[in-house]
């Protein structure tokens, strides 16, 4: 089979026998950090501190945390103000977001302990400037200039300033001895918002998405309208992916060595003898947690010091921005079940077409549909993801049912977003449905109320073995939950987590293709997994936390 078969097949198993309600919460948010939009200065530690794994293990590590002030956050909605934290040391370090042009400066203190010796930042893609802190004294007034920036001895400060010139999303890191100090988790990222918004992010399904959003009384949580100052880039939802990977190995030698120090270590390169290789990792993390850890809030207590979260939510026909950073030492091929990716950019390069009209060049978006997001270390990825339920060749909503009335009018492109008088469908519970396969049954001998006909023939609902991840329904939405199992509530009542008039979304598996990466520490599943929600527009996503 082709990977565009094997993809289509698999994403369809999926869709049967894995409708779910998240059993962990309603919080989703989307692309958290920190606000500098208004004033583009952070205060960063470097400090040490310890992440916790779903196997029980804590994992002594090293990491970026907030220092000073307390910060603003974004994005600015709802109960995520009230629960936004930035920890002194967080894994991976705050996200910074600014706008496009800003002089950004960014002062990071290091507090490691003194064996760890001096550390840094690196912003690549920036034309960055590094001078020691003003004011400090003693050897922290004289810069240390590493291999590629000035770094900061312990106790002291450097301030790194750029010009936030390309858009976008992007990485920073370590600079300093990087096979440790990276690995030991002193990583982010750093999202730079568009100059401008073009005009056609106003209308369209972005536009009409905000008057569905409304109808469902969601709020409307981007951190922009478009990725890009460009045409084709405008969005619905967005979600920050960091990967990386961990050896435990290496960071016990640290915690060992740095315990045996006690603090007494005087060299600016630290006193640390620690072998890096060979590279055995035993965890793999989205976020710097591992699954099921990062289907958790962010922000949630448990993690004060893994604050991010990997839980993507949609609905049918949305534009969801995935924004992809591959931190850490090795490449990871992750795959987006339901649909491919088109790429929009890497390290907030635009890929555009390069042929001409009259001479002149058009600046289409020319990336790549990707069955597998592979993530080069350091590099950052724009890309945009959608899922409309169309190829399934049956009727996800269980429309057909007897005395079933609901309309599906084809527009142009033959998706529900007009009603027959021409106005908006954006409020319809089946928004962007597919209308070649509306009213088409999936059963062919039903036991609920949906009609035969279908391809399938599906096992007794009353006999199914419930789990969490199983609404008891192959239909997208309570309602067509409902319909499909007759007067039977399934799952029964008090048998499992969810309800069965509650989410029923379409769960579909994000995982890494590299099969040891889907474990933790070898118990699967676990590692680098986590579910994509696509959820019925009867079902309110609330990305607060």
């Amino acid at each position: 089979m082709t990977q565009s078969a094997i993809k289509q097949s698999f994403g369809r198993l999926l869709a049967l026998s894995a409708l779910a309600s998240l059993p962990f919460g309603t919080a989703h948010a989307a692309a958290p950090g920190l606000d500098g939009t208004a004033s583009p200065v952070f205060n960063l530690d470097a400090t040490d501190g310890t992440i916790s794994q779903p196997d029980g293990q804590s994992i002594y590590s090293w990491g970026y945390g907030c220092a000073g002030a307390a910060p603003h956050f974004l994005p600015n909605v709802g109960a995520i103000g009230t629960a936004a934290s930035c920890a002194s040391m967080q894994l991976p370090g705050p996200t910074l977001i600014v706008n496009a042009g800003a002089t950004v400066t960014v002062t990071l203190t290091n507090n490691l302990p003194p064996a760890a010796g001096s550390t840094s930042i690196l912003f690549p893609g920036f034309n960055v400037s590094a001078k020691v802190t003003a004011g400090q004294t003693g050897s922290c007034a004289t810069a240390q200039i590493g291999i590629l920036t000035t770094e900061a001895a312990h106790g002291c400060s450097v301030d790194y300033t750029f010009v936030a010139d390309t858009e976008g999303t992007h990485a920073y890191y370590s600079g300093t001895q990087g096979d440790l100090q990276v690995e030991m988790g002193m990583f982010g990222a750093l999202i730079v918002l568009p100059k401008t918004v073009p005009g056609n992010c106003t209308v369209g399904l972005a536009a009409a998405n905000l008057v569905a959003e409304a109808s469902s009384r969601e709020s409307d949580f981007r951190l922009a309208k478009s990725a890009y100052s460009h045409s084709a880039t405008c969005y619905d939802r967005e979600y920050l992916f960091q990967f990386s990977e961990m050896d435990p190995r290496i960071h016990q030698q640290a915690a060992d060595q740095v315990l045996a120090d006690g603090g007494l270590c005087s060299s600016a390169a630290g006193c640390l003898t620690i072998a890096t290789e060979p590279y055995h990792p035993a965890y793999f993390m989205i976020n710097g947690r591992s699954m099921p850890d990062d289907m958790d809030p962010n922000y949630a207590a448990q993690y004060p010091h893994q604050p991010y979260n990997g839980n993507p939510h949609m609905h049918p026909g949305e534009l969801t921005l995935l924004r992809i950073i591959g931190q850490g030492r090795w490449q990871h091929p992750f795959h987006e079940h339901g649909n491919h990716v088109r790429v929009l950019a890497r390290d907030g390069n635009l890929v555009l077409a390069p042929n001409l009209v009259n001479g002149e060049s058009e600046n289409r978006l020319a990336g790549p549909l990707m069955f597998t997001t592979t993530t080069t270390p350091g590099q950052a990825m724009d890309g945009i993801f959608q899922w409309t339920g169309k190829g399934l060749n049956w009727d996800a909503y269980a429309h057909g049912y007897a005395g079933d009335t609901t309309p599906c009018v084809p527009d142009a492109n033959g998706y529900y977003t007009l009603k027959a008088d021409g106005t908006s469908a954006a409020a319809e519970p089946n928004y962007y449905e597919w209308c070649a396969d509306h009213d088409k049954p999936l059963e062919k001998h039903p036991f609920g109320q949906v009609g035969s006909g279908g391809p399938v023939t599906l096992p007794d609902p009353n006999i199914l073995v419930n789990g969490p991840w199983y609404s008891g329904s192959p239909y997208l939405g309570p309602d067509a939950t409902g319909r499909s199992v007759g007067a039977t509530p399934i799952p029964p009542s008090g048998t499992v987590a969810n309800s069965a008039t509650g989410e029923a979304g379409f769960a579909y598996m994000w995982h890494s293709h590299n099969e040891r990466e889907i474990t933790t520490n070898n118990i699967f599943p676990g590692g680098m997994l986590m579910m994509m929600l696509c959820d019925p527009r009867a079902y309110t996503i609330d990305e607060s936390n």
